[in-house]
């Protein structure tokens, strides 16, 4: 049985400071560590992201979701840093400024500079 105490989400960049600028600067993370494949932030009280270089990938699905207590304002907060919000229009998931609701949490989704999708999740 696994018990680990945590998960680390782990992210692909190609481009380390660009990387920093966002998830340090735009979203507010703050950094632990750093080193040249890698750098660690902190989420919250006990969450961690880790940032590491590497070629280009496409992803076609949500790497990593930030939980938050207030959607809206998150969003608003979010779209003032310049930060872009992926509208869905067509299938299980529809947004209305941004959000959709998707069973019992609400959601809202944007890319990174490396075009990772992440989201936001207020349950």
């Amino acid at each position: 049985m696994l018990t680990a105490t945590r998960v680390v989400a782990t992210i692909p960049a190609t481009d380390l400071e660009r990387a920093r600028e966002f998830y340090g600067g735009k979203l507010g993370l703050k950094q632990l560590s750093e080193s040249p494949a890698a750098i660690l932030f902190r989420c919250g009280d006990a969450s961690e992201m880790s940032v590491f270089k590497r070629p280009g990938v496409t992803t076609e699905h949500t790497l990593a979701h930030f939980e938050v207590d207030d959607i809206e304002a998150a969003v608003q907060d979010l779209e003032a840093k310049g930060v872009e919000f992926i509208d869905y229009t067509e299938g299980p998931l529809r947004t209305e400024g941004h959000v959709a609701r998707n069973g019992p949490f609400r959601g809202a989704w944007f890319h990174d500079p490396d075009g990772n999708t992440l989201g936001l999740r207020q349950m």
